[in-house]
């Protein structure tokens, strides 16, 4: 079941129809509040959550689900007229999966749907030496302690693990991760990697820093 939180009614109308007529099962839902009711009987397998809502915005729905075991897991995707780099950067570090900038197509949003399904459904849990790291339940432990990332840093983390030994350029990190349509600088792969490391603690030389090329995931070597 996918959830469409939309005040709009023609807007939320069109999703839940596009939904269905893709073979998924949607329902719409006019305010959070509802919608947060509603989570006491049943789990959605995905959420299109609108920001600007009246009383409880998306923002603060979005919180209370992170803040809550039960319902952290939830895939979330952001829908919003405000498609600023920053409200873009914002949504994705409170953990949303993707964003959908207003107005936007039927296809793009069922084809975001799918893609997001598609990485939820593969459990993928990568290890190297003291760093584990679950791409479902987007959990990092660091010595089984439990680190909080950003969307950015957990997805750079990610392709490192997956890839040990492979170098990745500064601009191939900044497409990869942020995307060709982010407005922004490969500075932006330094500044992260940065705190990536300072967030891994004793494992932070792990990264690897190629000169004058970028960055790699040591080469495992682990006995």
């Amino acid at each position: 079941m996918i959830w469409c939180i939309e005040d709009d009614a023609s807007i939320r109308d069109i999703e839940v129809y596009a939904l269905t007529s893709s073979n998924f099962e949607a329902q719409g839902f006019e305010t959070a509040s509802l919608a947060l009711a509603a989570l006491t009987k049943t789990i959605p397998g995905l959420i299109i959550l609108d920001i600007m809502l009246p009383g409880m915005d998306g923002v603060e729905f979005l919180k209370k689900l992170k803040s809550n075991n039960k319902y952290q897991d939830i895939p979330i995707i952001m829908a919003s007229a405000k498609g600023s780099e920053f409200d873009k950067v914002k949504a994705l570090d409170l953990g949303v999966d993707d964003y959908l900038v207003k107005p936007f197509g039927m296809l793009e949003m069922v084809s975001r749907v799918k893609a997001v399904l598609r990485r939820y459904h593969k459990s993928t849990i990568l290890n190297r030496q003291g760093i584990t790291l679950d791409s479902v339940k987007r959990i990092v432990t660091v010595d089984q302690h439990k680190v909080d990332l950003t969307y950015k840093e957990f997805e750079l983390l990610n392709l490192f693990l997956a890839h040990p030994g492979r170098v990745y350029t500064r601009d191939e990190l900044f497409n990869t991760i942020w995307g060709q349509d982010y407005l922004g600088e490969s500075r932006t792969v330094d500044m992260h990697i940065r705190s990536l490391r300072r967030k891994l603690g004793n494992y932070s030389s792990l990264i690897e820093t190629v000169r004058n090329v970028g960055y790699r995931m040591e080469e495992k070597n682990d006995k």
